[in-house]
Protein backbone atom coordinates (compact mmCIF):
# COMPACT_ATOMS: atom_id res chain seq x y z
CA UNK A 1 0.00 0.00 0.00
CA UNK A 2 1.51 3.37 -1.02
CA UNK A 3 2.86 5.62 1.70
CA UNK A 4 2.50 9.40 1.85
CA UNK A 5 0.87 12.23 3.80
CA UNK A 6 -2.51 11.64 2.11
CA UNK A 7 -2.49 7.85 2.29
CA UNK A 8 -5.41 6.47 4.32
CA UNK A 9 -4.65 4.72 7.56
CA UNK A 10 -4.71 0.91 7.43
CA UNK A 11 -8.06 -0.60 8.24
CA UNK A 12 -8.39 -1.62 11.89
CA UNK A 13 -8.77 -5.27 12.81
CA UNK A 14 -12.23 -4.62 14.26
CA UNK A 15 -13.36 -2.79 11.11
CA UNK A 16 -12.02 -5.62 8.97
CA UNK A 17 -13.89 -8.21 11.06
CA UNK A 18 -17.08 -6.17 10.83
CA UNK A 19 -16.75 -5.85 7.05
CA UNK A 20 -16.05 -9.56 6.67
CA UNK A 21 -19.20 -10.44 8.62
CA UNK A 22 -21.16 -8.70 5.88
CA UNK A 23 -20.38 -11.62 3.58
CA UNK A 24 -23.14 -13.56 5.37
CA UNK A 25 -26.86 -12.77 5.24
CA UNK A 26 -27.12 -12.88 9.03
CA UNK A 27 -24.22 -10.48 9.34
CA UNK A 28 -25.83 -8.05 6.90
CA UNK A 29 -29.16 -8.19 8.69
CA UNK A 30 -27.56 -7.66 12.08
CA UNK A 31 -25.47 -4.70 10.89
CA UNK A 32 -28.01 -3.16 8.52
CA UNK A 33 -25.19 -2.88 6.00
CA UNK A 34 -23.64 -4.73 3.07
CA UNK A 35 -20.31 -4.97 1.28
CA UNK A 36 -19.81 -3.57 -2.22
CA UNK A 37 -16.82 -4.68 -4.31
CA UNK A 38 -15.42 -3.33 -7.57
CA UNK A 39 -15.03 0.07 -9.15
CA UNK A 40 -18.35 0.26 -11.00
CA UNK A 41 -20.48 -0.75 -8.03
CA UNK A 42 -18.53 1.53 -5.69
CA UNK A 43 -18.94 4.43 -8.12
CA UNK A 44 -22.70 3.93 -8.13
CA UNK A 45 -22.75 3.59 -4.35
CA UNK A 46 -21.05 6.96 -3.99
CA UNK A 47 -24.01 8.49 -5.81
CA UNK A 48 -26.31 7.46 -2.95
CA UNK A 49 -25.79 10.32 -0.54
CA UNK A 50 -25.42 9.10 3.01
CA UNK A 51 -25.42 5.39 2.13
CA UNK A 52 -21.68 4.71 2.25
CA UNK A 53 -19.97 4.54 5.64
CA UNK A 54 -16.55 3.16 4.68
CA UNK A 55 -14.37 3.08 1.56
CA UNK A 56 -11.43 0.69 1.59
CA UNK A 57 -8.76 0.39 -1.08
CA UNK A 58 -5.54 -1.50 -1.62
CA UNK A 59 -4.21 1.23 -3.93
CA UNK A 60 -5.12 4.82 -2.93
CA UNK A 61 -3.14 6.26 -5.85
CA UNK A 62 -5.05 4.22 -8.40
CA UNK A 63 -8.34 4.94 -6.65
CA UNK A 64 -7.57 8.60 -6.01
CA UNK A 65 -10.88 9.84 -7.43
CA UNK A 66 -12.85 7.41 -5.26
CA UNK A 67 -10.89 8.43 -2.17
CA UNK A 68 -11.41 12.13 -2.91
CA UNK A 69 -15.15 11.73 -3.54
CA UNK A 70 -15.57 9.67 -0.39
CA UNK A 71 -13.69 12.16 1.75
CA UNK A 72 -15.74 15.04 0.35
CA UNK A 73 -18.87 13.18 1.46
CA UNK A 74 -17.50 12.58 4.93
CA UNK A 75 -16.97 8.87 4.34
CA UNK A 76 -14.20 7.19 6.31
CA UNK A 77 -11.40 5.84 4.08
CA UNK A 78 -9.09 2.96 4.98
CA UNK A 79 -6.19 1.18 3.33
CA UNK A 80 -6.05 -2.56 2.68
CA UNK A 81 -3.14 -4.98 2.58
CA UNK A 82 -3.17 -7.94 0.16
CA UNK A 83 -4.21 -10.17 3.08
CA UNK A 84 -7.10 -7.81 3.88
CA UNK A 85 -8.27 -7.97 0.26
CA UNK A 86 -8.20 -11.76 0.35
CA UNK A 87 -10.27 -11.73 3.54
CA UNK A 88 -12.98 -9.55 2.00
CA UNK A 89 -13.11 -10.64 -1.62
CA UNK A 90 -15.14 -13.50 -3.06
CA UNK A 91 -13.72 -13.04 -6.56
CA UNK A 92 -10.74 -14.79 -8.12
CA UNK A 93 -9.04 -11.53 -9.10
CA UNK A 94 -10.16 -8.66 -6.90
CA UNK A 95 -9.83 -5.00 -7.86
CA UNK A 96 -9.03 -4.27 -4.22
CA UNK A 97 -11.75 -1.63 -3.87
CA UNK A 98 -14.62 -2.06 -1.38
CA UNK A 99 -17.31 -0.03 0.31
CA UNK A 100 -19.57 -0.66 3.27
CA UNK A 101 -23.05 0.76 2.65
CA UNK A 102 -26.34 0.78 4.49
CA UNK A 103 -28.94 -1.61 3.04
CA UNK A 104 -30.73 -0.37 -0.08
CA UNK A 105 -33.47 -2.98 -0.57
CA UNK A 106 -36.71 -2.56 1.33
CA UNK A 107 -39.47 -4.85 2.55
CA UNK A 108 -42.39 -2.52 1.81
CA UNK A 109 -43.95 -2.41 -1.64
CA UNK A 110 -43.65 1.20 -2.84
CA UNK A 111 -46.39 3.53 -4.02
CA UNK A 112 -45.45 4.03 -7.67
CA UNK A 113 -46.80 6.82 -9.85
CA UNK A 114 -48.16 5.22 -13.05
CA UNK A 115 -45.37 2.68 -13.59
CA UNK A 116 -44.97 1.16 -17.05
CA UNK A 117 -42.85 -1.85 -16.18
CA UNK A 118 -41.92 -3.86 -13.08
CA UNK A 119 -40.42 -7.30 -12.46
CA UNK A 120 -41.56 -9.84 -9.86
CA UNK A 121 -39.17 -12.73 -9.23
CA UNK A 122 -40.71 -15.74 -7.50
CA UNK A 123 -38.18 -17.51 -5.26
CA UNK A 124 -35.15 -16.73 -7.40
CA UNK A 125 -32.25 -18.41 -5.61
CA UNK A 126 -29.20 -17.83 -7.79
CA UNK A 127 -27.41 -14.57 -6.87
CA UNK A 128 -26.00 -14.07 -10.36
CA UNK A 129 -29.42 -14.44 -11.93
CA UNK A 130 -30.99 -12.04 -9.45
CA UNK A 131 -28.30 -9.43 -10.03
CA UNK A 132 -28.58 -9.74 -13.81
CA UNK A 133 -32.38 -9.39 -13.68
CA UNK A 134 -31.94 -6.21 -11.60
CA UNK A 135 -29.44 -4.93 -14.17
CA UNK A 136 -31.81 -5.72 -17.06
CA UNK A 137 -34.73 -4.09 -15.27
CA UNK A 138 -32.62 -0.96 -14.78
CA UNK A 139 -31.45 -0.98 -18.41
CA UNK A 140 -34.97 -1.23 -19.81
CA UNK A 141 -36.55 1.36 -17.55
CA UNK A 142 -38.43 -0.78 -15.03
CA UNK A 143 -39.79 1.08 -12.02
CA UNK A 144 -39.03 -1.66 -9.47
CA UNK A 145 -37.90 -5.24 -8.92
CA UNK A 146 -39.60 -7.47 -6.35
CA UNK A 147 -37.87 -10.58 -5.00
CA UNK A 148 -40.49 -12.64 -3.19
CA UNK A 149 -40.05 -14.67 -0.01
CA UNK A 150 -37.53 -17.45 -0.47
CA UNK A 151 -35.41 -15.47 -2.93
CA UNK A 152 -31.72 -14.70 -2.60
CA UNK A 153 -30.74 -11.63 -0.59
CA UNK A 154 -30.26 -8.74 -3.07
CA UNK A 155 -27.37 -7.55 -0.88
CA UNK A 156 -25.48 -10.78 -1.50
CA UNK A 157 -22.05 -9.80 -2.85
CA UNK A 158 -22.51 -11.88 -6.03
CA UNK A 159 -25.90 -10.28 -6.64
CA UNK A 160 -24.48 -6.80 -6.18
CA UNK A 161 -21.60 -7.54 -8.55
CA UNK A 162 -23.93 -9.04 -11.17
CA UNK A 163 -26.15 -5.95 -10.99
CA UNK A 164 -23.06 -3.82 -11.80
CA UNK A 165 -24.39 -1.04 -9.59
CA UNK A 166 -28.00 -1.19 -10.79
CA UNK A 167 -29.09 -2.20 -7.29
CA UNK A 168 -28.55 1.49 -6.45
CA UNK A 169 -30.69 2.79 -9.32
CA UNK A 170 -34.22 1.52 -8.73
CA UNK A 171 -36.35 0.23 -5.85
CA UNK A 172 -35.63 -3.41 -4.98
CA UNK A 173 -38.13 -5.00 -2.61
CA UNK A 174 -37.55 -8.30 -0.86
CA UNK A 175 -39.35 -10.71 1.43
CA UNK A 176 -42.95 -10.15 0.34
CA UNK A 177 -45.36 -12.91 -0.63
CA UNK A 178 -46.04 -13.61 -4.29
CA UNK A 179 -49.79 -13.04 -4.03
CA UNK A 180 -49.18 -9.75 -2.25
CA UNK A 181 -46.74 -8.66 -4.97
CA UNK A 182 -49.17 -9.56 -7.76
CA UNK A 183 -52.01 -7.72 -6.00
CA UNK A 184 -49.78 -4.67 -5.62
CA UNK A 185 -48.94 -4.77 -9.32
CA UNK A 186 -52.61 -4.83 -10.25
CA UNK A 187 -53.32 -1.98 -7.85
CA UNK A 188 -50.61 -0.05 -9.75
CA UNK A 189 -52.59 -0.58 -12.97
CA UNK A 190 -50.32 -3.24 -14.44
CA UNK A 191 -51.22 -6.34 -16.38
CA UNK A 192 -49.40 -9.40 -15.04
CA UNK A 193 -47.60 -11.63 -17.53
CA UNK A 194 -45.93 -14.86 -16.42
CA UNK A 195 -42.81 -15.81 -18.37
CA UNK A 196 -43.03 -19.57 -18.72
CA UNK A 197 -43.10 -22.20 -21.43
CA UNK A 198 -46.32 -23.38 -23.00
CA UNK A 199 -48.06 -20.04 -23.06
CA UNK A 200 -48.79 -17.53 -25.78
CA UNK A 201 -45.83 -16.46 -27.87
CA UNK A 202 -44.09 -13.23 -26.86
CA UNK A 203 -43.99 -12.30 -30.55
CA UNK A 204 -47.73 -12.84 -30.84
CA UNK A 205 -48.47 -10.49 -27.97
CA UNK A 206 -46.13 -7.91 -29.47
CA UNK A 207 -47.89 -8.10 -32.85
CA UNK A 208 -51.24 -7.69 -31.14
CA UNK A 209 -50.01 -4.55 -29.39
CA UNK A 210 -50.65 -6.04 -25.97
CA UNK A 211 -47.13 -5.39 -24.70
CA UNK A 212 -47.58 -1.65 -24.96
CA UNK A 213 -49.79 -1.73 -21.84
CA UNK A 214 -48.23 -1.19 -18.40
CA UNK A 215 -46.84 -4.60 -17.47
CA UNK A 216 -45.51 -6.59 -14.55
CA UNK A 217 -43.41 -9.58 -15.58
CA UNK A 218 -43.57 -12.59 -13.27
CA UNK A 219 -40.39 -14.68 -13.46
CA UNK A 220 -40.09 -18.14 -11.88
CA UNK A 221 -37.49 -20.11 -9.99
CA UNK A 222 -34.44 -21.34 -11.92
CA UNK A 223 -35.07 -25.03 -11.17
CA UNK A 224 -38.85 -25.47 -11.26
CA UNK A 225 -40.12 -22.35 -13.03
CA UNK A 226 -43.64 -21.32 -12.11
CA UNK A 227 -45.93 -24.01 -10.64
CA UNK A 228 -49.51 -24.04 -11.88
CA UNK A 229 -50.86 -22.14 -8.85
CA UNK A 230 -48.37 -19.34 -9.52
CA UNK A 231 -49.08 -19.28 -13.24
CA UNK A 232 -52.75 -18.92 -12.37
CA UNK A 233 -52.03 -15.59 -10.65
CA UNK A 234 -51.08 -14.02 -13.99
CA UNK A 235 -53.37 -12.59 -16.64
CA UNK A 236 -51.44 -14.47 -19.32
CA UNK A 237 -48.68 -17.05 -19.54
CA UNK A 238 -46.12 -16.07 -22.16
CA UNK A 239 -43.26 -18.02 -23.72
CA UNK A 240 -40.22 -16.74 -25.58
CA UNK A 241 -40.18 -18.29 -29.08
CA UNK A 242 -37.00 -20.18 -29.98
CA UNK A 243 -36.03 -21.39 -33.43
CA UNK A 244 -32.80 -23.23 -32.67
CA UNK A 245 -32.01 -26.47 -30.88
CA UNK A 246 -31.76 -25.08 -27.33
CA UNK A 247 -34.35 -26.54 -24.98
CA UNK A 248 -34.81 -23.39 -22.94
CA UNK A 249 -33.36 -20.07 -21.83
CA UNK A 250 -32.06 -19.39 -18.36
CA UNK A 251 -33.90 -16.97 -16.12
CA UNK A 252 -31.81 -13.86 -16.68
CA UNK A 253 -31.71 -14.32 -20.47
CA UNK A 254 -35.48 -14.80 -20.65
CA UNK A 255 -35.95 -11.73 -18.46
CA UNK A 256 -33.74 -9.66 -20.76
CA UNK A 257 -35.75 -10.69 -23.83
CA UNK A 258 -39.14 -10.08 -22.18
CA UNK A 259 -38.16 -6.73 -20.69
CA UNK A 260 -36.54 -5.43 -23.87
CA UNK A 261 -39.51 -6.48 -26.01
CA UNK A 262 -41.98 -4.86 -23.63
CA UNK A 263 -40.01 -1.64 -23.19
CA UNK A 264 -39.60 -1.36 -26.96
CA UNK A 265 -43.35 -1.84 -27.50
CA UNK A 266 -44.16 0.73 -24.84
CA UNK A 267 -41.94 3.24 -26.60
CA UNK A 268 -43.38 2.53 -30.00
CA UNK A 269 -40.18 0.94 -31.26
CA UNK A 270 -38.17 4.14 -30.79
CA UNK A 271 -34.39 3.86 -30.64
Amino acid sequence: MPDGPNAPAPISRSALRSARRLLSRRGREDAGAFLVEGSQAVREALGWQGRMVLLATSDPDRDESFVRDAQERGVRVAGLSPADVSALSETVTSQGLFAVCSLVAGSELPALDAPELVVICAQVRDPGNAGTVIRCADAFGAAAVVLTKGSVDPHNSKTVRASVGSVFHLPVITGVGLEEAVGWARDCGLQVLAADGGGHSLDELARQGRLSAPTAWLMGNEAWGLPEEQRALADEVVGVPMWGAAESLNLSTAAAVCLYTTASAQRGGED
